[in-house]
Protein backbone atom coordinates (compact mmCIF):
# COMPACT_ATOMS: atom_id res chain seq x y z
CA UNK A 1 0.00 0.00 0.00
CA UNK A 2 1.42 3.30 -0.70
CA UNK A 3 1.39 6.40 1.24
CA UNK A 4 -1.61 8.08 -0.57
CA UNK A 5 -3.52 4.82 -0.68
CA UNK A 6 -3.13 4.79 3.18
CA UNK A 7 -3.86 8.67 4.01
CA UNK A 8 -6.83 8.57 1.91
CA UNK A 9 -8.26 5.61 3.37
CA UNK A 10 -6.97 6.76 6.81
CA UNK A 11 -8.62 10.07 6.46
CA UNK A 12 -12.03 8.37 4.97
CA UNK A 13 -12.21 5.98 8.02
CA UNK A 14 -11.84 8.78 10.58
CA UNK A 15 -14.61 10.86 8.86
CA UNK A 16 -16.95 8.11 8.24
CA UNK A 17 -20.59 8.93 9.79
CA UNK A 18 -20.66 6.73 13.04
CA UNK A 19 -23.24 3.60 13.08
CA UNK A 20 -24.80 3.08 16.52
CA UNK A 21 -22.02 0.53 18.62
CA UNK A 22 -23.01 -0.17 21.89
CA UNK A 23 -23.37 -3.97 22.37
CA UNK A 24 -26.91 -6.00 22.94
CA UNK A 25 -28.64 -7.39 23.34
CA UNK A 26 -31.57 -5.35 24.84
CA UNK A 27 -34.45 -6.23 26.70
CA UNK A 28 -35.99 -2.56 24.49
CA UNK A 29 -34.89 -2.90 20.91
CA UNK A 30 -36.46 -0.29 18.33
CA UNK A 31 -36.05 -0.32 14.60
CA UNK A 32 -34.08 3.09 13.00
CA UNK A 33 -37.23 4.23 11.86
CA UNK A 34 -38.69 3.67 15.16
CA UNK A 35 -35.94 5.35 16.87
CA UNK A 36 -36.29 8.44 14.59
CA UNK A 37 -40.53 8.38 15.06
CA UNK A 38 -39.72 9.10 19.28
CA UNK A 39 -36.80 11.26 19.13
CA UNK A 40 -36.00 14.48 18.25
CA UNK A 41 -33.21 15.03 15.67
CA UNK A 42 -30.58 16.23 18.42
CA UNK A 43 -31.53 13.15 20.55
CA UNK A 44 -31.35 10.53 17.74
CA UNK A 45 -27.71 12.17 16.95
CA UNK A 46 -26.45 11.77 20.81
CA UNK A 47 -28.74 8.99 22.10
CA UNK A 48 -28.32 6.69 18.56
CA UNK A 49 -25.40 8.02 16.87
CA UNK A 50 -23.50 8.70 20.12
CA UNK A 51 -22.70 12.40 19.12
CA UNK A 52 -22.31 15.36 22.17
CA UNK A 53 -24.52 17.80 22.40
CA UNK A 54 -23.28 21.08 22.74
CA UNK A 55 -22.15 22.33 26.29
CA UNK A 56 -24.27 24.33 28.47
CA UNK A 57 -27.57 23.68 26.09
CA UNK A 58 -29.22 21.20 28.52
CA UNK A 59 -31.92 22.61 30.84
CA UNK A 60 -30.50 19.87 33.34
CA UNK A 61 -27.79 21.51 34.45
CA UNK A 62 -29.43 23.46 36.24
CA UNK A 63 -31.47 20.77 37.69
CA UNK A 64 -30.70 20.59 41.57
CA UNK A 65 -34.42 19.33 42.90
CA UNK A 66 -34.78 15.79 44.55
CA UNK A 67 -35.49 13.41 41.79
CA UNK A 68 -34.23 10.90 39.49
CA UNK A 69 -33.08 10.99 36.56
CA UNK A 70 -34.54 8.83 33.92
CA UNK A 71 -33.57 7.20 30.06
CA UNK A 72 -35.39 9.16 27.58
CA UNK A 73 -35.22 5.83 25.48
CA UNK A 74 -36.64 3.70 27.88
CA UNK A 75 -38.13 5.15 30.96
CA UNK A 76 -35.46 3.05 32.84
CA UNK A 77 -34.10 4.97 36.23
CA UNK A 78 -30.19 5.60 35.70
CA UNK A 79 -29.23 8.12 38.04
CA UNK A 80 -30.20 9.95 41.64
CA UNK A 81 -29.98 13.42 42.30
CA UNK A 82 -28.40 12.99 45.36
CA UNK A 83 -25.13 11.90 42.95
CA UNK A 84 -25.28 15.19 40.70
CA UNK A 85 -22.92 17.93 41.20
CA UNK A 86 -21.61 20.96 39.35
CA UNK A 87 -18.38 19.70 36.79
CA UNK A 88 -17.92 22.95 35.51
CA UNK A 89 -18.27 21.24 32.28
CA UNK A 90 -21.52 22.22 31.06
CA UNK A 91 -22.65 19.04 30.68
CA UNK A 92 -24.88 17.45 34.07
CA UNK A 93 -22.35 15.36 35.63
CA UNK A 94 -22.61 12.59 38.22
CA UNK A 95 -20.54 10.57 40.36
CA UNK A 96 -22.42 7.35 40.06
CA UNK A 97 -25.14 5.58 38.39
CA UNK A 98 -28.00 3.62 40.03
CA UNK A 99 -27.22 0.01 40.63
CA UNK A 100 -27.58 -1.82 37.14
CA UNK A 101 -28.70 0.98 35.20
CA UNK A 102 -25.78 1.64 32.96
CA UNK A 103 -23.08 -0.43 30.70
CA UNK A 104 -20.16 0.27 29.69
CA UNK A 105 -17.46 0.42 26.47
CA UNK A 106 -14.46 1.56 25.05
CA UNK A 107 -14.89 4.92 22.48
CA UNK A 108 -11.54 4.81 20.79
CA UNK A 109 -12.61 8.30 18.59
CA UNK A 110 -10.28 11.73 19.03
CA UNK A 111 -7.14 9.83 19.50
CA UNK A 112 -7.18 8.47 22.86
CA UNK A 113 -9.49 5.61 24.65
CA UNK A 114 -12.78 7.21 27.24
CA UNK A 115 -15.22 5.32 28.69
CA UNK A 116 -18.81 5.51 27.01
CA UNK A 117 -21.88 4.65 28.95
CA UNK A 118 -25.41 4.00 28.21
CA UNK A 119 -28.20 2.79 29.58
CA UNK A 120 -28.35 -1.26 29.73
CA UNK A 121 -31.84 -1.58 28.75
CA UNK A 122 -31.77 -0.12 25.38
CA UNK A 123 -28.39 0.65 24.61
CA UNK A 124 -28.99 4.86 24.67
CA UNK A 125 -25.69 6.59 24.53
CA UNK A 126 -25.39 8.98 27.54
CA UNK A 127 -21.84 10.33 27.23
CA UNK A 128 -18.12 9.33 28.85
CA UNK A 129 -16.88 8.42 32.28
CA UNK A 130 -13.72 10.16 33.15
CA UNK A 131 -11.30 9.30 37.09
CA UNK A 132 -12.03 13.22 37.76
CA UNK A 133 -14.82 13.24 39.94
CA UNK A 134 -15.68 14.11 43.68
CA UNK A 135 -15.47 11.30 46.06
CA UNK A 136 -16.49 8.94 47.22
CA UNK A 137 -16.33 7.09 43.48
CA UNK A 138 -13.52 9.56 41.89
CA UNK A 139 -15.57 9.22 38.98
CA UNK A 140 -17.38 11.94 36.50
CA UNK A 141 -20.56 10.62 34.36
CA UNK A 142 -20.60 13.70 32.14
CA UNK A 143 -24.14 13.39 30.36
CA UNK A 144 -25.53 14.54 27.10
CA UNK A 145 -28.88 16.00 28.68
CA UNK A 146 -31.29 15.42 25.71
CA UNK A 147 -30.27 11.72 26.63
CA UNK A 148 -32.25 12.01 30.19
CA UNK A 149 -35.43 13.05 31.72
CA UNK A 150 -36.15 14.22 35.31
CA UNK A 151 -38.88 13.51 37.29
CA UNK A 152 -38.90 15.13 40.19
CA UNK A 153 -39.34 12.99 43.94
Amino acid sequence: MNRRVFLMSSSAALFAAPTFAAEGPFEVTRTKAEWKSLLTDAEYRVMRLEKTERPRSSPLNKEWRAGTYHCRGCDLPVYGSNAKFDSGTGWPSFFQSLPNAVRTKPDNTLFTTRTEVHCRRCGSHFGHIFNDGPAPTGKRHCLNGVSLKFVAA
